[in-house]
């Protein structure tokens, strides 16, 4: 199972409920699902549980935790549920990527799709440019967190963007949008903070708080032309050693290049080599 499967069973299941109250009730997946929530103060890291009892799915959530990360657990635990994916959580914390399974990572996918639904995500980022306004205005508006709402926008808005996820100094998830991956654009995962970006100054004067500033693109893109530049949105927190960012520059402001089916660049054809008068293999 992959990510698209991920994201096809999660709209099957949405087919059909009624979703103009989801920003503020979960209701219609729980009752589909014949689950009920509980909460409860459970351990550090520890963001919620879910078991059958009577026939009926019990998600527990840990009432320390703020209403968006409740949400989102909710939404991953019936993603347990409905992909059929047991739970392997091993406390690590939901919002990170070190050492998580990725049946974990599939069921944080299944709670994106449900939290906020494609149609009614996509409309409240038309006609919006990425910034710091926009971010919280959609976090608000579907009662989502930074990471959640940051890759979702980077997903399906129609400008060239990119929203990056590091811990402990590593790349760990990147998401980018259509415009970005038909470019054949990449971001190499496990791999340090590239040095001359904001997360990477941020991470290394341990600011915790929200910043602007200008990057290079091919800082953060593999194989990239040089001469272009990105807005780079971040922020590190330093308790957890995460930082967090949102890259986006104007559709003018892309290489106009052409890659393959397999997101592989096309390279021109130049031709033959000249001829030097020197064999070009090396065998008597």
């Amino acid at each position: 199972m992959d990510e698209q499967d991920v994201v096809r069973k999660a709209r099957a299941f949405m087919q059909g409920l009624d979703l103009s109250n989801i920003r503020e009730s979960l209701d219609p997946y729980l009752i589909k699902a014949n689950a009920r929530v509980r909460e409860e103060e459970l351990g550090p890291g520890e963001s919620g549980t879910v078991a059958e009892i009577k026939g009926k799915l019990v998600i527990t959530v840990n009432s320390t935790e703020s209403l968006e990360r409740q949400r989102f657990t909710i939404c991953h635990e019936l993603g347990h549920k409905v992909l059929g994916l047991d739970s392997s959580h091993q406390h690590v914390p939901q919002w990170g990527h070190v050492k998580r399974d990725m049946t974990e990572i599939l069921c944080d996918v299944f709670a994106a799709e449900l939290l906020m639904p494609h149609d009614q995500f996509s409309a409240a980022c038309r006609n919006r440019e990425p910034s710091l306004a926009t971010t919280l205005f959609l976090m608000d508006a579907f009662k989502t967190s930074f990471p959640a709402t940051g890759s979702r926008f980077a997903r399906l808005t129609n400008i060239p963007c990119a929203f990056i996820n590091m811990q402990g100094g590593l790349v760990r998830y990147a998401a980018l949008s259509t415009s970005l991956r038909r470019l054949g654009a990449r971001i190499t995962l496990k791999t340090p903070i590239p040095a001359r970006s904001l997360a990477a100054r941020l991470r290394q004067a341990k600011a915790s708080e929200f910043q602007y500033g200008d990057v290079a693109q091919d800082e953060w893109f593999e194989n990239w032309p040089t001469g272009l530049d990105l807005i780079e949105l971040s922020r590190h927190h330093d308790g957890s050693d995460t930082t967090l960012s949102l890259l986006w520059c104007e559709e003018e402001d892309v290489p106009r290049m052409e890659v393959d089916r397999f997101g592989q660049r096309v390279h021109e054809d130049t031709g033959l080599d000249e001829l030097t008068g020197f064999l070009s293999w090396k065998k008597k």
